[in-house]
């Protein structure tokens, strides 16, 4: 199960995996990020972005498709992952996961995520 904590507001995630996108505060497009949960943790598997520029360029094996950049991340799975929620993006985070999407509220505080077998639940998506 992945759990997903924002706010006041706490999600857990049935499926293995999840999308984020969101919106860079500096040069404003879009980043996209697939990532799978496993018993050593949270990785990403895959990444996306449209555009480059203030620290968000492409690594050099990203290929150019359909107006993106994609490439597949070598980062180590991780325990748990924590999101910034600054409110300057204009938008925040989407998470979906299983055909479901939610807008991760903006409020200042980091967005978490981990595995667990229970989340402390008060609402629960996916199936």
């Amino acid at each position: 199960m992945i759990c997903v904590a924002a706010g006041a507001m706490v999600l857990s995630l049935a499926a293995p995996g999840f999308t984020l996108e969101w919106t860079h505060s500096v040069e404003h497009v879009r980043w996209w990020e697939r990532w799978t949960a496993s018993k050593a943790g949270l990785a990403p598997v895959e990444a996306r972005i449209i555009g480059s520029g203030a620290g968000m360029e492409p690594p050099p094996d990203a290929v150019l498709r359909d107006g993106a950049w994609w490439w597949e991340p070598s980062t180590p799975p991780v325990a748990q992952v924590l999101l910034g929620a600054s409110g300057a993006t204009g938008g925040g985070w989407r998470l979906c996961s299983d055909g479901q999407c939610h807008e991760l509220p903006e409020g200042g505080q980091p967005i978490r995520l981990w595995q667990a077998e229970g989340c402390g639940v008060t609402r629960s998506t996916g199936g």
